[in-house]
């Protein structure tokens, strides 16, 4: 999420209602004056809310940029305190508006429950959300051109990848299709959930239909997904390709599979990262962890492939990384 540019949006949108009819380049004008100081049109508790949490967001982010230094002791308390920080900024927020979707979908994360309590929590604060406001495609068809609906749009992504993480692989993809159906460019990435979620069902055909969806827009989603289910449905020539294309499409892709690092929760979406790169391969890897976990022969194949096995090992050389 954007943060700052969302309070930017959301400050000139209300400013263009109170004007009344202004041109898309008075408009354009006006977002320039809202970006150069943005808490100056910041005029309700709606907006001081929403400014509260990008506050304590970037915040959070600071305060971590220097965590890789420390050790597993030390960055595990550090991070502690951050978390609990972030918390405190959300209910804040909270406090000056009780209906700010973000603020609710940040505080829940940032708790770090189990899957199954997370997804109660969210589903919760969906109840309340469409009991309050009707999601609205507008004009274009898609909700994300509208900043006032992304949060929604947000909070299904986290109950998708929740699912997929809880192991509701068929809920995952019903929640991740829905979210494609309401914001077709899907901005916040459905079809990354959807796509590890048909892998897990063994849906081929689902699988397929998604992938000409994306018309040969290729992702580390799509190709790790598209190598476990060849591998799951026993094509182990075709997987063989699969996995060949994955390692040399996505950067240090071998090594995000054969050693998986950490990865922060999203707070509150998948973070914005170069395509193919091997950031997007960690994230993807991490993504897939539930559905590895219930392959265990899976790593043990792929590894068994010398050239993909000095891939990794190559990486790791190459980026001063241990293997």
């Amino acid at each position: 999420m954007n943060g700052r540019e969302e309070l930017v949006l959301r400050c000139a949108q209300r400013r263009r209602e109170k004007i009344g009819t202004l041109s898309d380049e008075g408009f354009a004008e006006l977002c320039l004056a809202v970006r150069e100081n943005p808490t100056a049109f910041v005029d309700s508790p709606e907006q001081a809310s929403f400014a509260t949490l990008v506050g304590a967001l970037d915040a959070f982010h600071r305060a971590g940029a220097d965590d890789d230094l420390l050790d597993d002791d030390e960055f595990r308390a550090a991070r502690e305190r951050r978390l609990q920080a972030l918390s405190a900024g959300c209910a804040q927020a909270l406090s000056q508006d009780d209906g700010c979707l973000d603020a609710q979908l940040v505080q829940t994360l940032a708790a770090e429950l189990n899957p199954d309590d997370r997804l109660d929590a969210l589903l919760q604060i969906e109840a309340k959300a469409d009991a309050a406001t009707e999601l609205s495609l507008g004009a274009t068809g898609d909700a994300w051109d509208d900043v006032f609906m992304r949060p929604q749009l947000r909070l299904w992504d986290a109950i998708a990848r929740t699912c997929l993480d809880g192991g509701r692989y068929r809920m995952a993809l019903e929640v991740s299709q829905g979210l494609m159906a309401a914001s077709p460019a899907d901005r916040v990435g459905g079809r990354l959930t959807a796509a590890l979620a048909l892998a897990r069902l063994e849906d081929e055909e689902g699988f397929n239909e998604l992938d000409a969806r994306l018309s040969g827009r290729e992702n580390s989603w799509l190709n790790l997904g598209r190598t476990i289910l060849l591998y799951k449905l026993g094509r182990m020539s075709a997987a063989r390709r699969a996995l060949r294309g994955y390692g040399e499409l996505c950067e240090g892709a071998a090594y995000a599979l054969l050693r998986p690092t950490f990865v922060e929760i999203y707070l509150p979406d998948r973070p914005e990262v170069p395509a193919g790169g091997f950031e997007e391969a960690t994230f993807a890897v991490h993504e897939a962890e539930p559905i590895i976990a219930d392959v265990p022969d899976f790593i043990g194949w792929a590894d068994g492939f010398p050239w993909f096995h000095a891939a990794g090992e190559s990486y790791a050389e190459a980026n001063g990384y241990d293997w």
